[in-house]
């Protein structure tokens, strides 16, 4: 479990730092009106590496725990949490699961947005 923890930390480190310069970088040259545009950036370019990296690992190594620790649930995940949703609603997709589709990513992003406004009511 230990060693299992290290992978994701490692991962996770390394995604994080990265989407802190993805944003930096977009930042640099978005202007203020467009403040989302670095959390949108890394939210679709995990989502595009989350589909690379899956998609290789499922065709050449389905078994390579380390690699699904290390750069799936880590460095996508501490990349942005959007990739994993994204690919679990493809999932949910691929499987016709059209009703849970449907209630995830509705509930997901109501839900998402009461909570962050029921947060900020609570800590303000």
């Amino acid at each position: 479990m230990l060693k299992e923890m290290l992978y994701v930390g490692l991962g996770g480190g390394a995604g994080s730092i990265l989407r802190f310069l993805t944003s930096k970088i977009v930042a640099k040259y978005a202007h203020d009106y467009f403040l989302f545009l670095g959390t949108f950036a890394a939210n679709i370019i995990g989502c595009f590496l989350i589909g690379v990296l899956s998609g290789w690992m499922l065709a050449n190594q389905p078994d390579n725990q380390p690699f699904r620790l290390l750069f799936i649930v880590g460095f996508c995940g501490g990349y942005t949490t959007f990739s994993t949703f994204a690919f679990e609603n493809l999932r949910l997709l691929e499987l016709g699961q059209w009703t849970l589709l449907l209630g995830y990513t509705l509930f997901s992003v109501v839900l998402g947005i009461f909570a962050a406004w029921a947060g900020m009511k609570i800590g303000a």
